[in-house]
């Protein structure tokens, strides 16, 4: 999965002949998982039609204020679009355009739109080599970086003039990868690591039968997914589960029995700088495991269980830098049994939540969560979806990391 899945990317075009290479631009946002909206100048439709754009994006192309050809003219809403967005690409990116976004020229759709954007603005120059090296472009290039302005420099090549040198626009693929990559470097997690675990585990009771219990790994999951989208490499070790995830940042080890997740946490965890327990790991074992299917018989049955290892406890004892968060479903005292877990484990953090509420616990989308610190701070969230409440979990850890 890319660092773009799930972003809103506007898209502007302007008057270039690179400006065929947009709609290769929109499929490759589209396949890393973006939303894609489209700008384009009235130049533009020289070189690449909307219905081209609209087709590739699956949405409106808009180049004008208004839209004459519906029965009465509809207006195009420049600042609501210019909002919408989380990231702005003017690809190609002329000079004469350039130049206007220096002085806030707003003499079409395109220009109001960038003007209104409180979003990351990426620029991909695309001009003749003269033009390139002009002194007035290069004080161009200068004073949209100062406004913040992210450029992606021209590539060297055969020019539209004849001519072989740099002003030819950053190809698709090289667009999308410069982004990317800007992206994760600005994220606040990147050059982290961070082990998550999630789902239940199973204790065979025999080749047929098991101990689990019903998480559906589903909040362990939102986690790893969180913090690969704030740049960790994460990895997740889940319990049996149908989830399945797919991200460039995530390592995904699938386990069974909860020695088998004390193993594979044991393994990753001196390599990481955060470690958030989310699994429902079983708190016993059978003693024996029979290697037949156990028959149904008429007397009572009695299964003889011993204790499984306690993970969080074993990581709390061993941990030297790392930032440790547990999880706590607790039926009764609910903030008092989390404390005492919080201190008797040596967690820097606890996750509770209480199968009384509604909508929390296990099997579902939501989760309604108390935050607890080490200095017994609590941070209570109302129920959310699953995907939010590992956004807020996020939050509060680096909200301590960065103290």
């Amino acid at each position: 999965m890319s660092i773009l899945s799930g972003k809103k990317v506007l898209l502007g075009i302007t008057g270039g002949i690179a400006a065929y290479k947009s709609a290769f631009l929109v499929r490759l946002l589209i396949k890393a998982g973006a939303s894609v909206k489209v700008v384009m100048t009235e130049s533009a439709k020289d070189f690449v039609t909307p219905l081209t754009l609209s087709t590739l994006s699956k949405n409106k192309v808009y180049s004008s204020f208004t839209d004459e050809e519906q029965e009465g003219e509809v207006w195009n809403n420049h600042v609501d679009l210019g909002l919408w967005a989380d990231l702005m690409i003017v690809a190609p990116a002329t000079a004469n355009t350039l130049s206007k976004m220096t002085t806030g020229t707003a003499d079409n759709f395109l220009l109001a739109t960038y003007l209104s954007a409180k979003c990351p603005i990426y620029f991909a120059p695309a001009m003749d080599l003269d033009m390139y090296v002009h002194p007035s472009t290069k004080n161009t290039f200068d004073t949209l970086k100062s406004f913040g302005n992210i450029m992606i420099s021209a590539g060297f090549g055969e020019l539209a003039s004849g001519l072989v040198g740099q002003g030819r626009m950053a190809e698709p693929e090289e667009i999308v990868s410069f982004v990317e990559k800007d992206i994760l470097s600005k994220l606040p997690l990147k050059g982290k690591r961070v082990l998550i675990t999630a789902g239940p585990t199973y204790e065979a009771i025999d080749p047929v039968r098991f101990i689990g219990n019903h998480s559906s790994g589903r909040m362990g999951y939102a986690l790893a997914e969180k913090a690969a989208n704030l740049g960790a490499e994460v990895f997740l070790i889940s319990g049996p589960t149908h989830l399945d995830i797919s991200h460039s940042l995530i390592k995904l080890v699938r386990v069974t029995t909860a020695e088998e997740m004390y193993n594979a946490t044991h393994q990753v965890f001196n390599q990481v700088d955060i470690a958030i327990l989310s699994a429902a790991v079983a708190d016993y074992k059978p003693a024996e495991v029979a290697d037949q299917k156990i028959k149904k018989k008429t007397a009572t049955m009695h299964i003889d269980l011993v204790p499984t290892q306690d993970i969080l406890a074993s990581l709390g004892k061993n941990k030297k830098n790392q930032f440790l968060v547990g999880f706590a479903l607790e039926t009764n005292n609910e903030i008092d049994n989390a404390k005492k877990k919080l201190a008797s484990k040596n967690l820097d953090a606890i996750v509770l939540n209480s199968l009384k509420d509604k909508g929390a616990g296990f099997g579902n989308t939501t989760n309604k969560v108390t935050f607890i610190d080490k200095n017994l701070n609590n941070i209570p969230f109302p129920l959310k979806p699953k995907t939010e409440v590992a956004t807020d979990i996020f939050n509060e850890i680096l909200n301590r990391l960065n103290d």
